[in-house]
């Protein structure tokens, strides 16, 4: 069998360049090695820690805001059998959504290990024995995986990351969770949502250390008030586990000052890792950089003539959604067209509550360019919809150049952010001024307003509500 192109790897940069390329008239093959479609981001990712944080955030309004809102719950409990149970529905339905659309595009999908022959044909080892493909071009998109250093004694009992934290049966009374980044606050507040004593082991000195310093400084004090104990400037310096338990040995930086920890759980979660064992690179003259990467050009382009890579094996933020526009990308180029993206406003998302999300410049990388820019900010407790549903906690701040007013930046943190950062996002695609925004009407009562106000705030200092 002969496929224009083959794509290896079906999460969400696989299997929608697998739709696009299928929708611009190519035959597609999608090679998976799992028996389900999806990758990490359905199975393992993205979708189980939102059906848990959704989950945890219902119990914890209930136990501790239903009250105030006139609601007599009496005594709760977690059923956390039917919790996980919830979730495997959701990640079931989302995976099968994903095999329905290949079989509506037309999209050959192999079970089975992907690796290359050759640039042109492809190896697939399955269960069901070996099968060799033929393909004009070939799209890597195989993902990336937990980076677990030996240090941590990586048991996936006691020692976990977040694959097995997503199916613990019990809730545990105390975890440590070792990364202060997306995933370890993600799942950080699922558990401390539910009840467990959870500390959160940082090297920076501040929690997601890439992000801006207003939000994540707010962040830190709310997650502090659900319970959240952050030893932030040090490291870990050994985890032993037992059949029940794990003890973390933490040293504060620059100091000799150490101490232990010991809980039910140790967490991993210090980052990702590019993936692409048993693709068999060296077959065709491939290898990858100091960070398991592999180098593309700015058409997504190997050093190898029609082999292409795309999400977390590449440069770049591991993101879902900046794999899907690569994978987008490459199926609009192969196909003669001329596709386009900014990397600079692609949004990153915390789904932690208050959420927070931004796009664009820090107010950091903004002054390291040396370019000139004024600040408007508006906090959420001014907000009548805020007030409302009792999410007073966060802000908006809007970044814009000193001189022309273009957006450079938008960082917030508070309800329901991730879907409101869309609207900069939108404004910033076409390089859209403060003032423009500050003058588009948003309905009353909302949580755009808010960053209706802080573009007014960046404008002219002219927030109306503050």
């Amino acid at each position: 069998m002969k496929y224009d192109v083959v794509i290896i790897g079906s999460g969400p940069g696989g299997y929608v360049s697998a739709i696009r390329s299928a929708q611009l008239g190519m035959k597609v093959a999608l090679i998976e090695k799992y028996a389900t479609l999806g990758g990490t981001c359905l199975n393992v990712g993205c979708i189980p820690s939102k059906a848990l944080l959704d989950s945890s955030e219902h119990y914890y309004n209930a136990v501790h805001n239903f009250s105030s809102h006139g609601i007599e719950t009496g005594k709760l409990k977690v059923n956390l059998a039917t919790m996980i149970e919830r979730k495997n529905e959701v990640v079931n339905q989302t995976c099968k959504g994903v095999e329905f659309l290949m079989k509506k595009n037309k999209v050959d999908v192999y079970t089975g290990i992907g690796s290359f022959i050759d640039k042109n044909h492809i190896l697939v080892e399955g269960a069901d024995g070996k099968k060799e493909i033929e393909t004009d071009k070939v799209i890597i998109a195989t993902g990336s995986k937990p980076v677990t250093p030996a240090i941590f004694n990586y048991d996936k009992q006691r020692v976990i990351t977040s694959t097995e934290a997503l199916n613990i049966s019990t809730i545990p009374s105390k975890i440590v969770v070792v990364g202060g980044g997306v995933i370890g606050l993600e799942l950080g507040s699922v558990f401390a949502r539910l009840g467990t004593s959870v500390e959160v082991v940082e090297f920076m000195d501040k929690i997601l250390p890439s992000m801006d310093d207003d939000c994540t400084r707010e962040l830190t004090r709310s997650l502090k008030k659900s319970g959240i104990k952050f030893h932030l400037g040090h490291g870990v310096t050994g985890v032993k586990a037992t059949k029940k338990s794990c003890t973390v040995s933490v040293k504060k930086n620059n100091s000799e000052e150490s101490f232990d920890i010991e809980a039910d759980y140790c967490l991993v979660a210090i980052g990702r890792k590019p993936y692409t064992e048993g693709l068999n690179l060296q077959a065709i003259g491939l290898s990858t950089d100091e960070k398991g990467r592999i180098s593309v050009n700015d058409n997504l382009e190997t050093s190898v003539p029609g082999v292409f890579a795309i999400g977390d094996v590449i440069r770049g933020a591991m993101l879902a959604h900046k794999a899907e526009e690569e994978g987008v990308f490459v199926a609009e180029y192969l196909a003669g067209g001329k596709p386009h993206i900014d990397y600079n406003l692609i949004p990153g998302v915390v789904y932690t509550w208050p959420e927070l999300s931004s796009v664009g410049k820090t107010e950091a990388e903004l002054k390291a360019q040396n370019i000139p820019y004024k600040t408007g900010k508006f906090p959420f407790k001014a907000l009548g919809r805020a007030r409302a549903s009792m999410d007073t906690d966060g802000l908006v701040k809007v970044l814009a150049h000193k001189d022309t007013d273009e957006i450079l930046g938008v960082h917030m943190i508070g309800p329901r952010v991730a879907d409101v950062i869309m609207e900069a996002v939108t404004i910033m695609e076409y390089r859209g001024s403060a003032e423009d925004l500050s003058r588009i009407c948003h309905p009353h009562p909302t949580y755009t307003e808010a960053l209706k106000e802080a573009a007014l705030a960046a404008t002219d200092n002219r927030a109306i509500h503050v």
